[in-house]
């Protein structure tokens, strides 16, 4: 596997303070990813879910994180925790995964289906947790 670059593409000295801003600064075709994604999880979670800037990447929050997504330099990559990678690793066979990330090519975003059922798997654990 090769080595993971952790330097996002969204340049700037400032750390952005919206996923808008944050996408602004993305180079295409990783933008035009990014947003689909961005669309796909908005799909799956609850109107009351909102989003937001953490540890200076996209992020959907619902109680806690749910996910985080962003571009790098030669990938995009979604992080929706280890355990739902693990719930799903049959699905994701065919992606490069590592313990709490999914990376996918820059101009190849991840199916909407499986999106939205890696958000749904991760809300299902959050609200198990705040129930108990």
């Amino acid at each position: 596997m090769k080595s993971v670059n952790r330097r996002s593409a969204a340049k700037g000295s400032d750390a952005p303070k919206s996923i808008d801003e944050y996408l602004a600064r993305v180079p295409e075709p990783a933008r035009s990813t990014l947003n689909k994604i961005r669309a796909a999880i908005r799909d799956a979670v609850p109107r009351e879910t909102t989003e937001i800037i953490s540890y200076r990447m996209p992020a959907f929050k619902y109680k806690q994180v749910l996910v985080w997504f962003a571009a790098f330099s030669d990938h995009c990559s979604l992080f929706p925790t280890a355990s739902v990678i693990d719930a799903f690793k049959g699905e994701l066979k065919n992606f490069s995964t590592s313990k709490g990330t999914i990376q996918f090519p820059t101009d190849k975003p991840l199916p909407n289906a499986l999106v939205k059922k890696l958000v749904k798997a991760r809300l299902a654990q959050i609200e198990s947790k705040t129930r108990g």
